[in-house]
């Protein structure tokens, strides 16, 4: 598998996690949790850019 490939689907993943995390701290009301989740979410997006970039590169 291509980094850039991995790079999309791992920032996929990480987006996924992070907001099954925001939204169980919700639930539970987990302030703690949330922000975790939130800032995973954030990390996922980032990842998959990066990914999307290398991508191009790769061309």
């Amino acid at each position: 598998m291509k980094s850039s490939t991995k790079d999309q689907a791992e920032g996929k993943f990480h987006q996924v996690k992070g907001k099954i995390k925001e939204v169980v701290g919700e639930i539970v009301d987990n302030p703690k949790w949330e922000a975790e989740g939130a800032g995973e979410k954030m990390a996922g997006q980032v990842q998959e850019k990066v990914g999307q970039i290398k991508k191009v590169w790769e061309k």
